[in-house]
């Protein structure tokens, strides 16, 4: 089984560049998620889908859509966009998902070629959460360096937090971060 794992995530990254507009690993302390967007960063949709494995056998996938353009915050030229995060989680006995409305925001810093800021941030009440999953929280903070044309590294924060139907919550994700983005 864990070869078989291996083999697919071998080849998910070996047909990306053919499908994706940019690939971003990140790792912290306790798991290594992968993220595929298939839509550049100046089209008007941005659609995405990610896995995460976490230590302990739990499992995070997720599919993203938004809506996304180019603006401004004071003088700083901002990508931002606005819609959906869809995650499903698996962890043993209990799993479940949601279905999470908000946004991200990448500002560049005119001052430091290469050097941007960015966020990203994702709420599901029970109303939009399904299995185990009461409520849902999704949010990630980051500072991006683009080390050539076609390559970044970044740090950062990243906290998915869920509500359990029987009560209490768990940390599905949370930690600091560093990894690297490659655009195709």
């Amino acid at each position: 089984m864990k070869y078989s794992r291996l083999s697919v995530l071998a080849l998910a990254i070996a047909a990306t560049p053919a499908l994706a507009a940019d690939f971003d690993l990140s790792l912290t302390d306790d798991s290594a998620k992968g993220q595929v967007n298939f839509t550049p960063t100046n089209a008007d949709i941005q659609a995405g889908a990610g896995y995460t494995y976490h230590q302990g056998s739990r499992h995070i996938a997720n599919v993203d859509l938004h809506a996304q353009g180019r603006t401004a915050v004071g003088n700083l030229p901002t990508t931002a966009g606005i819609g959906m995060r869809g995650i499903g989680w698996d962890d043993d006995d209990l799993d479940g998902g949601a279905i999470g409305l908000g946004g991200f925001a990448t500002m560049n810093i005119p001052n430091v070629p290469g050097l941007s800021v960015g966020g990203s941030l994702h709420y599901a009440p029970s109303i939009l959460s399904f299995g185990d999953s009461d409520d849902m929280t999704s949010a990630e903070a980051r500072v991006s360096y683009r080390v050539i044309r076609n390559a970044e590294i970044f740090g950062g924060y990243r906290y998915l937090n869920t509500d359990l139907d029987g009560g209490g919550d768990v940390n599905l994700d949370e930690g600091i971060m560093a990894g690297m983005k490659i655009f195709f």
